[in-house]
């Protein structure tokens, strides 16, 4: 897996999402924290709240970032949006009202729904082997864990020295330090694209994305995986605190048995995806996640909650995330070309995203109404309706090639060198509009 760090442009756009995600990392406990600080019992429901204005952000300003993504220099937009997010990661510690956190975690997280879709559109671009390019997403897949498990660490560390509120500076110095590294390097350019008014280019993706059928699999998987991580990530503030009556360094364990998992997974994904489909694995993680969480609602419903039960639950919940979430690249890589990537990328970022905005604050409602076992049965049930749908919207034979008759075509149009029926990689594009074998 490590030999894609020979590649020094790689190498380096890998170390800066690594310290960007530290110093996420760390805002996420210590705005859990904060959280509890001005809320109290309550905490679940501000948080949920968080993440909720965090999607409406991702989901509303991705696609139009991408419709101009490849007008700019891709260096300075980056470099731009991490110094963005370090500023804003600065002001963080002087908060005082609840409001405030609102209003200044939507501009963070406004500035992250540009950077993320256009640096991992990036990364396809710098390694074109595929087999080079799943090593990548395994990588990437394992800094993203660093948010829940090398964070934490730090964070419980730093707990012991240091304020809350002080966990926000190594935010600041994560994003100032993801920009640096991001100077050090050339940057491919976008591919160029053909002029399209701004409608089309803020949809165009979307539209992409939702007339694929692997797409559309993948979009009711991000629902489970969305259902699965809502519970994780709201509820384990007021699990650890609240109920189980336990400190802020018990709480960064719990996430880290999270992480703990998911990083587990991203390790053998690569060569587990060298034998077995992308669609088998992703729903095997899914219904991983759902027998685990089931378990945990009889177990608490049973004996109530125990502290090793819930770290081996989250353990598991993390093994399944991954397995779904990591090859996801792979298949918005097979379904485009070079120059839609960017706004591929960004329709996943932002329809995935959507179904966090339904999870985070559905997950932290159920919780603070009704409890643990209501909150995981409602919640299990919506990750078992993404499975049920991801295996009938992504039919088990999925060939990128397919054959396929052009009605929608003029007779001399220059797609039809071979004829209006003939065979070739499938792609939803401007002579593909749908998918099937009749156009």
């Amino acid at each position: 897996m490590l030999q894609v760090l020979a590649d020094r442009t790689y190498r380096h756009l890998f170390a800066a999402q690594v310290v960007a995600l530290l110093g996420t990392g760390l805002a996420t406990v210590a705005l859990g924290l904060l959280a509890y600080d001005l809320a109290g019992d309550n905490a679940a429901m501000v948080l949920g709240t968080v993440f909720a204005i965090k999607m409406v952000a991702y989901v509303g300003v991705a696609p139009v970032a991408a419709a101009f993504a490849d007008k700019v220099n891709r260096r300075v937009f980056l470099v731009v949006l991490d110094l963005v997010r370090a500023g804003v990661a600065l002001c963080l510690p002087f908060v005082t009202e609840i409001w405030q956190v609102y209003l200044l975690i939507f501009v963070l997280q406004s500035a992250s729904a540009a950077f993320t879709p256009t640096f991992q559109a990036t990364i396809p671009d710098i390694l074109p082997d595929e087999a080079q390019y799943t090593r990548a997403l395994s990588l990437s897949r394992l800094a993203y864990d660093l948010e829940n498990i090398a964070s934490p660490m730090l964070a419980g560390l730093l707990l012991v020295m240091v304020s809350n509120n002080a966990l926000f500076l190594g935010t600041v110095a994560g994003f100032t330090a993801s920009a640096v590294l991001i100077v050090s390097v050339i940057l491919p350019s976008p591919q160029p694209s053909a002029p399209r008014g701004i409608y089309d280019r803020t949809t165009r993706g979307i539209r992409i994305y939702l007339a694929t059928p692997r797409l559309r699999g993948l979009l009711a998987l991000n629902m489970a995986a969305a259902a699965a991580g809502a519970m994780v990530l709201v509820n384990s503030i007021v699990l650890v605190r609240g109920t189980l009556g336990l400190d802020a360094s018990a709480l960064a364990w719990t996430l880290f048995a999270f992480g703990a998992g998911s990083m587990a997974a991203a390790l053998f994904l690569p060569r587990l995806l060298d034998r077995i489909t992308d669609r088998a694995v992703m729903i095997g993680g899914a219904a991983l996640m759902v027998l685990t969480l089931a378990t945990l609602a009889g177990e608490v419903a049973m004996g109530g909650l125990i502290w090793p039960v819930l770290l081996g639950a989250w353990l598991i919940v993390g093994l399944g995330y991954s397995a779904v979430l990591t090859p996801s690249g792979r298949l918005l890589r097979r379904s485009a070309h070079p120059e839609d990537r960017p706004a591929l990328f960004a329709a996943q970022f932002a329809l995935s995203h959507a179904c966090w905005l339904l999870t985070y604050p559905l997950s932290g409602w159920l919780m603070t109404q009704f409890g643990l076992v209501p909150a995981i049965g409602v919640m299990t049930t919506l990750a078992g309706a993404g499975i049920f749908a991801a295996a009938r919207f992504w039919p088990s034979e999925d060939p990128e090639t397919l054959e396929h008759t052009h009605d929608n075509l003029p007779p001399n149009h220059p797609h039809l060198q071979e004829g209006r029926s003939h065979t070739h990689t499938f792609i939803v594009d401007e002579n593909h509009p749908r998918w099937g074998s009749k156009l």
